[in-house]
């Protein structure tokens, strides 16, 4: 489904992708895993068009990704981001609407989609009147993932879609993406620099470190048997200290 082949971005002197390559294959989610500053961003953006490479290749359900083909790839692409990426002056309901008044959708077909939205997400139907201002953290995530996929995209792209939500909340959308994803049955690429967030999601986890790819596979294969000593230090820093272990 989507194919990226020696991806190198530079800015200046600043190299953001060095000879990246991956493969995400369809119905499966694939996460880009790093600290801030590893690419994962800069390489989402590269798939989306967003971002013109240097060198490399990009290829989404074998159409190369080109400026001239970016708006062929927009009806196949959902895309969340951080607080979901919401218009503040407009009503939940309408952020939602936005994708289906742009290709034209009649008004019954839009209502009808929202509704099941609205249910699939597990989101207060009161909700849909409010302004971004007025709904929790929580509540615009799952806004962001209603406008993502109101045309049913093959394809999901989501860029540390959770971030900014504090822990309880954060772990309780974990789950609620885990069943989305496996009842949804999309290819989902998705950016995080959480560890249990790439374990609980992730089919197959690409571990970036300054913009080259330290490894690639299944968590196991990273826990287990580690291509590089950052892999292990990554995978430590995020585990709970010796103390607290013992607690647990």
């Amino acid at each position: 489904m989507i194919a990226v082949l020696r991806a190198t971005k530079r800015y200046g002197a600043i190299t953001a992708l060095e000879d990246v390559s991956l493969e995400a294959r369809r119905g499966t989610t694939h996460v880009l895993l790093g600290s801030s500053g590893s690419g994962k961003s800069t390489l989402l953006r590269a798939i989306l068009g967003l971002v013109p490479l240097d060198a490399g290749d990009v290829v989404v359900d074998g159409l190369p990704v080109t400026p001239a083909s970016r708006r062929r790839l927009v009806g196949q692409v959902g895309y969340v981001v951080q607080e979901g990426g919401l218009y503040p002056h407009l009503t939940a309901r309408d952020n939602v609407a936005l994708p289906a008044d742009a290709v034209g959708w009649p008004r019954p077909r839009t209502a009808e989609r929202l509704d099941a939205l609205t249910a699939l997400v597990g989101l207060d139907e009161g909700a849909l009147g409010r302004y971004p201002s007025q709904l929790s953290g929580g509540q615009r995530q799952r806004v962001g993932l209603m406008r993502a996929l109101v045309l049913d995209p093959p394809l999901l792209l989501l860029d540390e879609p959770l971030a900014a939500l504090d822990p309880i909340v954060r772990a309780d959308l974990q789950g609620e993406l885990r069943r989305l994803f496996a009842a949804l049955g999309k290819t989902v690429l998705l950016v995080t620099h959480d560890v249990r967030e790439a374990v609980l999601l992730g089919a197959t986890i690409t571990l970036l470190h300054r913009g080259r790819v330290v490894q690639q596979g299944a968590f196991a294969d990273l826990a287990r048997r580690p291509a590089q000593p950052f892999v292990s230090e990554f995978l430590g820093a995020q585990a709970p200290p010796p103390e607290l272990r013992e607690l647990l």
